[in-house]
């Protein structure tokens, strides 16, 4: 059989592996996209963008509940579940077409199959039974993650979700525990918080949100506990269900209590996919089966890379792009290419309210050795927060003593997401403390509390 020859060849149509199919093609390079499911990947169908539009309509119904506070009076508010699973739907359909489009317009060939590598520089794609080959010059494995499981927990059970199950219930259950309290089990569990279910979240970390700033993971706690979210921190859960029952035992503290609740949703991370590509012939470095990359996402055999979630953590839709980009203009040999910083990944979190973050911690700045300085300001003191109702959180920034190198900053509060960028350009600019002082921020913005943490870090707080 005759293989097909190209530049690039990308597996996966995730939002690393379309990214870099895009920019390949831009480059001028003949490119082949690879996807075994659904263009998008994981991101646009089942994660990122479907769970925020599940949150927005949350955030809707929640303002609607709150409109009394703004002199409007709204009587029989109801819940859809599947007009809001519908539009989650929708808007992922939307963006998956739009990535179709752009594929096609660039000139990508997009094949659907089940790719493995077969030697260096060859692929195998099957797809029914039907096998093509194909060669590349390069080839940029994308593949993702998937949930993991929990060691115990039968797979398939019917009251065991996934976020697949999770973002198109066919109704809302009465109760829902939350096996991890990370991002992803934050978003859920305000998401169904708000929709009216009874949350329990537990956490084997001692804190939620456990890579966050404590104080960040100390504010969301009580935040969580003040909507009537139940928390079980430094606790784990071992499976006692009873036919189609959720009961799991509930280890905290050295005692064991009984949960019961109709749904289970498991948000414990993820493990890479990583099995049947034909690594193992060919030696490639994998580390728990996460593929072992350099600053350039090389692995350790030559022409051969990998991106994203596959690379390792942190699992983010934005890091998966970012070395995507890197990634190809680095083996075509773009003037001004740059590694990854990982200090200048943002995290978001996108429950209610939002969490957003860049750079350090505090608790790793001191421990790294910098003379740290602390800047801090509650959004109860912001005049837009305060007018919009919304003036739960607070901005922290961490500086450098010595330098007034902006080593990290944490946002929590409303929009957060939309903000955390302000202080990532001012890392990647090199502008430090004195320098975010003097800058005009506009009145009134919740982006001025940015303002007033960086002034009061600096002794100069106006407005606390």
């Amino acid at each position: 059989m005759m293989s097909r020859m190209y530049d690039v060849a990308v597996v996966g149509a995730g939002p690393g592996g379309y990214v870099a199919a895009l920019r390949a093609a831009q480059l001028g390079l003949r490119t082949l996209l690879v996807e075994r499911e659904e263009l998008g990947g994981i991101c646009l169908n089942w994660g990122c963008i479907p769970t925020k539009a599940l949150l927005k309509g949350a955030d809707v119904l929640h303002a609607c509940r709150d409109a009394a506070r703004f002199g409007i009076r709204m009587d029989n508010i109801a819940v859809d579940i599947q007009g809001l699973v519908t539009h989650s739907r929708q808007v992922s359909q939307t963006l998956v077409d739009g990535i179709g489009y752009l594929l096609k317009k660039r000139g990508v060939e997009v094949v659907l199959g089940e790719a493995r590598l077969t030697g260096k520089g060859r692929l195998n794609v099957s797809l029914d039974g039907a096998d093509q080959e194909f060669s590349a010059r390069h080839i940029i494995l994308a593949t993702g993650a998937r949930p993991r499981g929990l060691p115990g927990f039968p797979s398939g059970h019917p009251g065991i979700w996934t976020y697949r199950e999770a973002l198109r219930p066919k109704e809302l259950p009465a109760s829902l525990l939350i096996a991890g309290a990370g991002a992803i089990g934050c978003e859920f569990a305000s998401l169904y918080n708000d929709l009216g279910v009874d949350v329990t979240l537990v956490e084997q970390a001692s804190r939620l949100l456990p890579q966050e700033d404590e104080e960040v993971s100390a504010h969301m706690q009580r935040a969580f506990v003040a909507r009537g979210i139940t928390i079980h921190t430094g606790a784990s859960l071992s499976w006692q269900g009873d036919g189609e029952r959720v009961i799991c035992q509930l280890t905290q503290g050295g005692t064991s209590t009984s949960l019961e609740a109709e749904r289970l949703l498991l948000a414990t991370g993820v493990q890479p996919n990583s099995e049947g590509l034909g690594l193992e012939p060919l030696g490639v470095k994998q580390e728990r089966g996460f593929i072992t990359v350099d600053q350039w996402c090389r692995t350790n055999v030559a022409g051969l890379y990998a991106i994203g979630d596959l690379a390792g953590g942190p699992c983010l839709a934005h890091k998966a792009s970012h070395e995507a980009v890197l990634c190809v203009e680095q083996l075509v040999g773009v003037e001004g290419a740059q590694p990854l910083d990982r200090l200048l990944i943002p995290s978001c979190t996108y429950a209610r309210p939002q969490v957003a973050s860049i750079g350090l911690t505090e608790l790793a700045a001191r421990e790294a050795g910098y003379p740290v300085r602390i800047g801090r300001f509650s959004l109860q003191a912001n005049g837009k927060a305060l007018a919009a109702g919304d003036a739960d959180g607070f901005v922290k920034t961490v500086v450098d003593d010595d330098t007034g190198e902006l080593l990290g900053a944490h946002l929590v509060g409303h929009e957060a997401t939309e903000q955390i960028h302000v202080l990532g350009l001012a890392r990647q600019l090199e502008a430090g403390d004195e320098e975010l002082s003097q800058m005009i921020f506009a009145h009134p913005t919740l982006s001025e509390a940015i303002h007033e943490s960086i002034l009061d870090g600096l002794g100069r707080s106006l407005h606390q």
